[in-house]
């Protein structure tokens, strides 16, 4: 076979067992060299499992991958990247103490004699930048680069290792508007030159655009496979969903439950006691003299561009920015304005962070030790932890949110973004505040697990607890909340309350550009 008919990556029935649970169950994959091949599938279809044995990370239990007609030793991810893979996650791995030519270089840099050769370091780094067609200052502190900015070293860094084959693992996640249409046509162009991309996304929007193929996984299998051109959103959520797909669909549209419940969202009562009121939050340079308030069954949502303090108020509120100031009224009290996360848990106030993986969870701790450890005292007896209590009562947690029980023994870093974003609203349920701020809630999940996490929060708030939804998806915004605050530059600029129908996202986006004034009803009317 030649060089150039050579498949980019092959796997061969790949299966992968954790314990009793097949994540893999005979995968079959082909990959032709120069082409973007999608992969998609619901929240525990075995993507993150696939990247795994893919990248080196895990080792299939049966079943062989080839990667450019080598077959690299499994579980050893350098075997992986010596073949020509490299993958670039969500979280990057961008050293914001070095410049960012020095983080394309890292590890590879250009020396004589144990003497860096700076020259060559700048020199080579433009022609990175003419090659991908970019312009990020080489000398910049990578601390001082955008999101985007960052990921486009970490391809440039792919690059520099001579990689035949790129993954990107949600790429466009963290981005803008702007941003993902740049990385789009970067992926692009590196397809035009030549190098294979493998892109995993919840995007399907992105995925239509940018892949030449499709693959779509569920319950570990690859379900169907083909050229672009045969899909659309409706046919990859269909094989994504299964024979789950009709009810699933019908729950998005706010219809039915599992019972046949009509689940619509409609605007909770409006009770005159107020679990949270908070006035003149400010923190300095970034949020000036904002009030909220949310009542008890109540969802209130923070609309408004990137920049203009979503997550910044949910901090505050939570008790991570301490130099932040205002007052702040719970179930009818005057409590201390929160300075640190413990002080907010105390009042009942809880929050699901933006980055699950670093401010959310201990991903070295299994799942069931994540979902107890806001109150180990629940499943202790004299101070000892009881094993037994522990499965048990977080069982019947993660069973309302749709997460396997059998997997509770697994270590949270090896579960998919669903799942994980899964453990903190058990945790959560497992601790009942008063209040829990949700900020992006369904940032890198799939669709199926959107859902699922949207359906939660509306629970929480049926069960009397009062919460308080941030998302860059505006669309979700608009879907949950009875009310939206929306922020512009630090500041609360318009009240939007939802009235027989939801808020309208153009509504939104009108009042965080500044293009007039909402105080009544916002509605489809």
């Amino acid at each position: 076979m030649s060089a150039e008919s050579t498949p980019a990556i092959v796997v061969d029935g790949v299966v992968k067992t954790y314990g009793g649970v097949r994540a893999l169950k005979g995968v079959d994959l082909t990959i032709p060299a120069g082409t973007v091949e999608a992969l998609v599938g619901a929240n525990g279809a075995g993507k993150s499992t696939l990247i795994g044995v893919l990248t080196g990370r895990v080792a299939a239990t049966e079943g062989t991958v080839t990667i450019g007609g080598v077959q690299p030793k499994p579980g050893e991810p350098t075997a992986s990247r010596a073949a020509g893979l490299v993958a670039i996650y969500q979280e990057l791995t961008i050293v914001p103490g070095l410049s960012a030519e020095d983080n394309v270089f890292l590890g590879m840099t250009p020396s004589s004699a144990g003497v860096v050769r700076g020259r060559e370091i700048h020199r080579r780094y433009l022609e990175l930048c003419s090659r991908l067609g970019v312009r990020i200052d080489g000398r910049q502190m990578a601390r001082r680069l955008s999101v985007a900015d960052q990921q486009i070293l970490e391809i440039m860094r792919a690059l520099v290792a001579e990689a035949k084959i790129i993954l990107l693992d949600e790429p466009t996640a963290a981005l803008s508007d702007t941003e993902r249409v740049a990385l789009v046509r970067l992926v692009k162009e590196l397809r035009s030159q030549g190098v294979t991309m493998i892109f995993v996304s919840h995007n399907l929007e992105e995925v239509l655009d940018v892949a030449d193929h499709v693959t779509v996984l569920r319950d570990g299998r690859v379900v169907q496979q083909g050229p672009v051109a045969e899909w659309d959103r409706t046919r990859i959520v269909d094989e994504m969903l299964g024979e789950a797909g009709g009810l699933v669909k019908a729950e998005l549209a706010g219809d039915v439950d599992e019972n046949g419940v009509d689940t619509s969202v409609t605007v909770h009562e409006r009770r005159d006691d107020q679990p949270l009121i908070a006035t003149g939050i400010s923190l300095p340079g970034l949020l000036y003299d904002i009030a909220i308030d949310v009542r008890p069954g109540e969802i209130v949502g923070l609309g408004g561009l990137v920049g203009s303090g979503r997550t910044t108020l949910l901090r505050c509120l939570a008790g991570l920015e301490p130099k932040s100031t205002g007052t702040l009224r719970i179930g009818g009290s005057e409590v201390r304005w929160p300075k640190t996360p413990r002080a907010a848990l105390d009042a009942g106030v809880a929050l699901i962070p933006e980055d699950r993986k670093n401010q959310g969870l201990v991903l070295g701790m299994t799942a069931a030790e994540n979902i107890a450890i806001a109150r180990y005292s629940k499943v202790a007896t004299a101070g000892v932890m009881s094993t037994a209590q522990l499965k048990a009562r977080t069982a019947e947690l993660v069973t309302e949110f749709g997460f396997d029980p059998a997997r509770l023994g697994a270590k949270a870093g090896t579960l998919s973004g669903g799942n994980q974003q899964k453990l903190l609203l058990a945790r959560w349920r497992f601790l009942a505040p008063k209040i829990l701020l949700a900020d992006e809630p369904t940032r890198g999940v799939d669709v199926g697990a959107k859902e699922e996490i949207l359906k939660a929060l509306r629970r929480f708030a049926a069960d009397g607890i009062g919460v308080i939804i941030a998302s860059s998806e505006l669309e979700e915004v608009s879907a949950v909340a009875d009310r939206i605050i929306v922020l512009r530059d630090g500041r609360a600029v318009d009240e939007l309350i939802r009235g027989t129908d939801p808020v309208h996202v153009d509504a939104i986006l009108a009042a965080a550009f500044g293009e007039g004034h909402h105080d009544k009803e916002a509605t489809g009317a």
